[in-house]
This record gives structure tokens, C-alpha cells and sequence, in this order.
């Protein structure tokens, strides 16, 4: 690939990824709207469990928001270092499991102190959520063994590194699928019969579904476009290579 065409490629990852980011940011603005104007706002106290439960979207979209860019770390931020960008995408993770786990404690809380208490983990979006997050537990815990203090041999981590990426990618478009469903499960129930007559509280939620398909899918092209991959830089073979074997 010539200079000109390299640096031409650059440039519409540059302006892809600042897209993805405005999207991004778009659809927490949209959440936080979304709960305040229509869901009564935030609170933990377990005498009122709907407004209990408002912790669990916001939580999941932020949650799917610091996932999609941790995912995109190494391409964002292509001439930093190997080892600064697995500290930085190690503690991004870290950062989107623990505000899922509130998000998780939340639905959980708002469920069991309800009256009559609402069952747990009985739909199809409670499922596809908690594989999702059950997988990206796993995913850590393998990236963290792998990659930030490897114990393994290198061509292991080289062998990994294809799952690595496959399963990352399959744990976040669960989540986008579960957010997609649990949106739509909300509508119905806090609508009931007027959801079908699309008054403005249906066009808002169906506007954030819209929002998260597009933050997920620019994210999956980001990551997955081969153009748009980071090259090595020298001090990548060294870490490879170095005091870790």
C-alpha cells in the first residue's frame, strides 16, 4: 500500500471514529432523557423499586459504550505503546464491568423488593444479557492471563489472539442485542396499549434502539476493517520478546 493511500485510509478511520464517538455520546445524552423526563429519574431506595430499576439502562449504555472503545483502543490510539494500550484497554474493561455490575445489582434489587415481586432471570433478554456479560467475564480473565501479565509461551498467546478477538466481539453484540430487547420490553411495559400509537416517549426509545444499532455497527467496522488495523511499532516485537519470556 503507497504512502498517499495509507494516509488517505487514516484519514477516514479518523473520521469514522470521531463519528462513532459523537454517536456514542448522542446515545448516553438520549438515556439520560429518556429516565429523567419519562422514567422519574434516579434513586436507590428499595420503597420504590421502578425508580430503583432506572440505574440498570444508563448502566448498560455506558457499559456498551466503554466496551465498543475499549474494543477500539489499539486502533484509536495506533502510535501509543503495546504496553501503555493493554494498561489502558485492561482498565477500560475493568471500569465497564464494575458500572454493569451496579446496572446488574439494580435490575436484581428493583425485581426482589417490588410488591409483588418480580421473577428473575425468566425472558429472553435476561438470557442473551447475562451470557453476554458471563462471557466477557471470561474474556478478561483469558486477556488478562494472556496478554498484560503473560505466563504463557508466545506462540500461545499468537495462537489465542484470533479467540481473543472473536469472542470480544461476540460478547459485544449480545450486549447490543440485549440492549435492543431490554429497550423494547421497558416500552411495552411502562406503555402498555399506547406504545402502539407512538406518542413521543415510544419515538424516543425507538430513536435509542436506533442510536445503539449505529454505535454498534460502526464499532464491528472499525475493529474488523482490515485497512484500519494499527501497524507494529519497534517496540512492540521487544515486548513480545522481552523479560516476559
Amino acid at each position: 500500500m503507497d504512502r498517499a493511500s495509507s494516509q488517505a485510509r487514516l484519514v477516514n478511520f479518523r473520521l469514522l471514529y470521531l463519528v462513532t464517538q459523537l454517536v456514542g455520546a448522542f446515545l448516553l445524552l438520549l438515556v439520560l432523557s429518556w429516565i429523567l423526563i419519562h422514567l422519574g429519574g434516579f434513586g436507590y431506595s428499595v420503597e420504590n423499586p421502578k425508580i430503583l430499576f432506572n440505574w440498570h439502562p444508563i448502566c448498560m449504555i455506558i457499559f456498551v459504550f466503554l466496551l465498543g472503545n475499549s474494543i477500539l483502543i489499539y486502533r484509536g490510539f495506533r502510535y501509543a505503546g503495546k504496553k501503555s494500550l493493554k494498561v489502558a484497554h485492561a482498565f477500560t474493561h475493568g471500569l465497564a464491568f464494575f458500572i454493569a455490575l451496579f446496572g446488574l445489582i439494580a435490575v436484581f434489587d428493583s425485581h426482589n423488593y417490588a410488591i409483588p415481586k418480580i421473577p428473575n432471570l425468566y425472558s429472553l433478554h435476561s438470557w442473551i444479557g447475562l451470557s453476554a456479560v458471563i462471557i466477557f467475564i471470561g474474556q478478561y480473565i483469558a486477556g488478562f492471563t494472556f496478554y498484560l501479565f503473560p505466563k504463557f509461551k508466545e506462540s500461545l498467546r499468537i495462537f489465542y489472539m484470533p479467540l481473543h478477538v472473536f469472542f470480544g466481539l461476540i460478547a459485544f453484540i449480545l450486549c447490543l442485542i440485549a440492549v435492543l430487547m431490554g429497550l423494547t420490553e421497558k416500552a411495552i411495559f411502562s406503555m402498555t396499549n399506547d406504545y402502539q400509537n407512538l406518542p413521543s416517549h415510544a419515538m424516543l426509545v425507538n430513536t435509542i434502539g436506533l442510536m445503539t444499532a449505529l454505535f454498534g455497527s460502526l464499532v464491528i467496522y472499525l475493529v474488523t476493517e482490515p485497512s484500519y488495523k494499527r501497524e507494529p511499532l519497534p517496540e512492540d516485537s521487544m515486548l513480545l520478546t522481552g523479560d516476559h519470556e
